[in-house]
């Protein structure tokens, strides 16, 4: 089942459970959190940005987890493996620095503190990036501009858990022709539109404290065509909707149920990762030339662990109206994450 919602209506019933689960085209939910949540404390906020060209990536990330807000930076060359990342952190932040409502429509974030300025500006047309703050003690700017285009539909999913209460609102929006620079320092690192693309994980939610993901994506030119995917499942109840599809002259085209035909953790994270579509709308390969390790879960006890491995993907997709894509050297990526928090 696929339940598409195809009006506007509030994300919450009175319980704070999800008053219809499914998945839109552009983010036809109301936010309506208010005194819904199951606990302030553990209710999660984010609007995470990714931004890559396939020789370096940026992430840029503000997060507020009640127990804190954070802004956080991180940029890999994946051809060498050098990183740059610096955070700052607010703690205690259950009633303040809340984020916007929706982040598929126009909104402005920002976030001071000490010496990081953050400003996150969305408009019908972009999203706008700004950051300056401080990195290994040297000063780090980076500003970018991420054009939207015209009409620009993306992928919205509320998925329920097992668990009352708990909740997963997510948007993810991929094809953002992306050019900006950041400096760290005496460095200098110049993103083309011609090349490198961002997406938007914008998230809000509260699930179990023990869970699991996977998550692929990416974007890319196909003949001058803006085309791009977004695969994630594994994590709650996806009977109503799946986090599945294909994009392509900016319109959504729903994919079913997507499944790996080997677990990397078991077989391996740098061997060839094969992945399918349960009506054979999907038939892509990835090989991997990087893993991007990150363990914030220090004994286990709680954190997060992530292999997000960036790869070239080689396959067929297929459209809504039967076309079939030939896809060749993309460059993208999939990740597995285990969580305790």
């Amino acid at each position: 089942m696929q339940n598409e919602i195809k009006s506007k209506q509030p994300l919450l019933a009175g319980n704070g459970s999800l008053a219809e689960p499914g998945w839109c085209r552009r983010n036809l939910y109301a936010y309506n959190i208010g005194a819904r949540a199951r606990s302030i404390w553990r209710l999660k906020e984010w609007d995470f940005y990714q931004i890559s060209n396939g020789r370096v990536m940026v992430q840029l990330n503000l997060f507020n987890i009640s127990l804190a807000t954070c802004a956080t930076f991180g940029l890999v060359d994946l051809q060498t493996g050098e990183k740059l990342d610096t955070l700052c952190l607010q703690p205690l932040t259950p009633h303040k620095n809340r984020l916007n409502p929706n982040g598929d429509f126009p909104n402005r974030t920002v976030f001071s503190q000490g010496k990081t300025h953050l400003l996150f500006n969305t408009t019908d047309s972009a999203h706008d990036l700004q950051l300056s703050t401080v990195c290994g003690g040297k000063p780090l700017r980076c500003a970018f501009h991420c054009a939207r285009l015209q009409p620009h539909e993306s992928i919205t999913i509320a998925t329920p858990f097992a668990e009352k209460g708990c909740f997963f609102y997510t948007n993810k929006i991929n094809c953002l022709a992306t050019e900006g620079v950041v400096t760290a320092g005496e460095k200098t690192y110049k993103f083309s539109k011609s090349d490198t693309f961002t997406v938007l994980d914008w998230g809000r939610g509260i699930w179990p404290h023990k869970n699991m993901w996977y998550w692929a994506n990416g974007s890319t030119y196909l003949n001058g065509v803006p085309f791009g995917f977004e695969l994630t499942w594994g994590f709650g109840d996806e009977s109503a909707a799946t986090e599945t599809a294909l994009f392509y002259g900016g319109v959504c085209h729903k994919l079913g149920a997507v499944s790996l035909e080997h677990d990397p953790q078991e077989y391996g994270w740098m061997r060839p990762w094969h992945f399918r579509e349960e009506n054979g709308r999907l038939d892509l390969t990835m090989t991997p030339f990087y893993d991007n390790v990150t363990d914030l879960m220090p004994l286990g006890l709680a954190g997060m662990k992530t292999h997000q491995v960036h790869g070239l993907w080689n396959g067929t997709v297929v459209l809504d109206d039967g076309k079939k894509l030939q896809i060749e050297n993309m460059y993208a990526f999939c990740e597995k994450v285990h969580n305790k928090w």
